[in-house]
Formats: C-alpha cells, sequence, structure tokens
C-alpha cells in the first residue's frame, strides 16, 4: 500500500502537468487518496495499528463527516469571499461528485498526516490520534489527566462565548471588512467545542494543555503544515483549482497562496480536530474514546 499510495500521487501529478484527464482535472482529490494510502501504510507499519487497518468503521465515519464540516467553511467563504474555483466540469452531477470526493479527503488526509508526523517524532500511540481499535474496545479507557503546575486553563464559559463571537462577529461587519475575517473562522469552533468536548468526557486539547501534553498539539498543528504545503502544490497545476481573493499580502504567494496564509494551517488542523471530536462524541453516546 505504500508504493501504491506513492504511485497514485506521482502519477497523477506527472499526468496533471501533461494534462492528461482525468488527472488534470481530479488531481486533487486523486493526490489526496494517494497520500492517505500512503500515510496509513507507514503508520500501520511503524505502530501495527492505523486509521484504515485497524478501525475502519471509524474511517468510514471521518470521511462522512469531512464533507459537512467542510461546507460549513463553504458557507463562510459566502460572506468572506476568500477563495474561489474554476476549470471544474460544466455537468452537474459530475461537479458534485468531485466536490464530493474532495471534501471527503480533507479531514483524514489532515489526521493521517499528524500521525505520520507522531511517526516521524516518535511519540507513542495514546497520544496519536483517531481509530485505535484498541480504544474502542475498551469503555472508559479515555481518563482525565492529572493537573499539571504548568498547564494552561482558560475558564469554560469564557472560551465559549469567545469562540461563538468569533464565528459570530462575519455576520455583523460590512462586506469590505467581513474579507478579514478569515483568523476568527479559522480559530473560532477551537475556543467553542473544545470546552464542550472535555465537558462531553471527549477528547480534548485544553485537557492535553493542563495536563503539560503537547504531543498531540505539535502532531497536529505540524500536520497541518504538511497539508498546506501539499495542498497547495497540488492546486497550482491542476486545471481543476481553487484561486485566493486574500486581501492581504496579494503579491506574496507561494504557489496560490499568499504567505500569510499558511499561518491558518496549523489551527485549521486543531479546529478540524474539536469539530470531529464533538460530531464522534455525539454519534458515540455510549462514552468510547477515540484514542485522539
Amino acid at each position: 500500500m505504500v508504493w501504491l499510495g506513492v504511485a497514485i500521487m506521482v502519477a497523477s501529478e506527472t499526468a496533471t502537468f501533461l494534462r492528461v484527464e482525468p488527472f488534470h482535472t481530479w488531481n486533487t482529490p486523486i493526490a489526496w487518496t494517494g497520500f492517505i494510502l500512503f500515510a496509513d501504510s507507514i503508520v500501520v507499519r511503524a505502530r501495527g495499528d492505523s486509521w484504515i487497518r485497524s478501525a475502519p468503521r471509524e474511517f468510514a465515519l471521518l470521511v462522512l463527516a469531512s464533507i459537512p464540516l467542510w461546507l460549513i467553511f463553504e458557507g463562510y467563504n459566502r460572506i468572506i469571499e476568500n477563495w474561489y474555483y474554476t476549470g471544474l466540469p460544466e455537468n452537474t452531477v459530475l461537479r458534485s461528485l468531485g466536490y464530493a470526493w474532495s471534501f471527503a479527503t480533507i479531514l483524514p488526509a489532515l489526521f493521517e498526516a499528524a500521525e505520520l508526523v507522531g511517526v516521524v517524532r516518535g511519540t507513542d500511540r495514546p497520544v496519536g490520534l483517531v481509530g485505535r481499535a484498541r480504544d474502542l474496545r475498551e469503555p472508559g479507557a479515555h481518563r482525565p489527566y492529572p493537573t499539571h503546575p504548568l498547564g494552561l486553563s482558560v475558564p469554560p464559559t469564557l472560551s465559549v462565548t469567545a469562540g461563538a463571537a468569533m464565528l459570530a462577529s462575519p455576520f455583523f461587519v460590512s462586506p469590505a471588512v467581513a474579507r478579514y475575517m478569515a483568523a476568527p473562522i479559522w480559530l473560532g469552533f477551537i475556543f467553542l467545542l473544545d470546552p464542550i468536548n472535555a465537558r462531553l468526557g471527549a477528547e480534548s486539547l485544553s485537557a492535553d494543555i493542563r495536563a503539560g501534553r503537547y504531543d498531540r498539539l505539535v502532531n497536529l498543528s505540524l500536520g497541518g503544515i504538511l497539508c498546506g504545503a501539499l495542498w497547495e502544490f497540488w492546486n497550482f497545476w491542476a486545471g481543476g483549482k481553487w484561486h485566493y481573493s486574500v486581501p492581504i499580502m496579494e503579491r506574496w504567494k507561494m504557489f496560490e497562496m499568499p504567505l500569510p496564509g499558511y499561518l491558518g494551517f496549523p489551527p485549521f488542523a486543531l479546529e478540524c480536530f474539536t469539530m470531529y471530536v464533538f460530531v464522534r462524541r455525539l454519534v458515540a453516546s455510549d462514552g468510547r474514546s477515540i484514542g485522539l
């Protein structure tokens, strides 16, 4: 599977350079499918389990949840107008299938990348990511961490209020100002949902920090940077692609993304974590840990 993933990525990017269809139009979802297979195979070789190999039902939930969770950001983009798409198929059904495939790879790519970072960094499985079959089989595997003397703590009510205000802010400013409101959107769900996740007994970044455990935060952040670089690289030469209309340093770009935009990928990974944990906790009403 490692070499299959590599072959898919290399073949798709090469065909994209040569403008060979369907790769030229669909390079993003095809290449990310290859990356997910590649990363998952590396992780299973290093640790003996992985998302796809050990928890296929959990992985299927992640894939399905990725679509509506990203559509939330597409909805926000109707207000902030920070990106748009070109070169997509004119056929509505085909275009919709392409959207669904592309969006379905977002969370799996982020979490597999973070797992891959964890393998490279040598972090243990309990502070890895979602989908550990061992954790799913053991009720109560997730227990509160002891308080760390250097851990940070933000009052949950303050965090939830701040997150809600961030997410609401683009609706209460002029369209011209709203274009500058990407940062509150990429941060708001972290502040809003992480305390709620902790309250529900699910995995929480704030609980990790209070316990002085930072591997999950580091793995997700570095995984976000890796994914951000690959998203922009694979998008740049694709026929079906996105363009940015961010009104900040528009001339200073790496691929299509203005340089400040790359700072948004680590918080985006953390935000996807909090959103998925929230959704997963609602679905898994039995209180099982998902091992993130």
